[in-house]
């Protein structure tokens, strides 16, 4: 068995693509309508995706704060820059459970826990 890709349905496919492509850093292997209310985008490298389903019809999106996406980088300084130029706050402080790991967590657009994750 094989993991393939995490879905997100989203509110808002534009704000939703251009925070995961231009905060994240993805890229959109694929997009397309799906019926007359639903688009579907794929994005990321390698052998797992996230798919943004955008439904029209189903304006709603909720998520428990118990899951999160985690994204591995390279500075936790550089993204806070990045965030702060786009207005987007952290939703905790950088933390640090152990000396080999620090992370902090965002909202997406839609809400959903983003963390941020840098190996010291």
């Amino acid at each position: 068995m094989k993991f393939c890709w995490t879905t997100i349905m989203v509110k808002d496919m534009e704000a939703s693509l251009a925070f995961y492509t231009e905060v994240l850093g993805l890229k959109v292997n694929r997009q397309y309508q799906a019926g007359p209310d639903a688009k579907i985008a794929f994005l990321g490298e390698g052998d797992t995706e996230v798919e943004l389903i955008c439904n029209t019809g189903k304006p709603e999106v909720h998520y428990g704060d118990d899951i999160s996406m985690g994204f591995e980088v390279q500075s936790l300084e550089e993204v806070l820059s990045l965030l702060k130029q786009r207005g987007i706050d952290p939703i905790t402080d950088i933390l640090k459970p152990n000396p080999h790991v620090q992370f902090f967590y965002v909202r997406d657009p839609n809400g959903l826990k983003i963390q941020f994750v840098q190996n010291l």
